[in-house]
């Protein structure tokens, strides 16, 4: 009996040391994080262009590295820092939406790759634009 309750002793203190260790990993590395994951530009004219600069942290422990910046269609161009972003260090990325063919409800998601601790971190630009005006020839017909 007293050998079964030494083995279980054992085993449970092996799992509990385990998950403290797996936890204390996690807690390490570069994470980043946004100060807003959407931004709403409301309603817009077709053909006009939307700009929008998505700040965020590293409030990691290592530095973070932003590998590629995806959109979901090339209407939709994002620019981003180059070199590594320190632990507790501030980067931004600039989106620029060209709605020139658009029409609609809008929601461009902007996918950050890196070598954070959350490696596909995404933002988006939510909105609306609305049908181009009749042309008129000056005439007022």
């Amino acid at each position: 009996m007293k050998k079964l309750l030494i083995v279980t002793l054992v085993l449970v203190s092996t799992s509990l040391w385990a998950q403290e260790a797996k936890k204390a990993a996690e807690k390490t590395g570069p994470t980043i994080t946004f100060s807003e994951e959407k931004f709403e530009f409301g309603e817009i004219a077709q053909g006009d262009k939307v700009s929008h600069t998505f700040n965020f942290e590293n409030t990691g422990t290592e530095a973070l590295i932003i590998s590629n910046v995806r959109t979901t269609c090339g209407c939709t161009v994002p620019s981003w820092p180059k070199e590594p972003i320190a632990a507790g260090a501030k980067g931004k990325i600039d989106v620029v939406f060209n709605s020139r063919g658009k029409m609609g409800a809008q929601n461009k998601v902007i996918t950050v790759q890196s070598n954070a601790t959350n490696a596909q971190a995404r933002v988006a630009l939510v909105g609306n634009v609305l049908p181009p005006k009749p042309k008129t020839d000056g005439s007022g017909n």
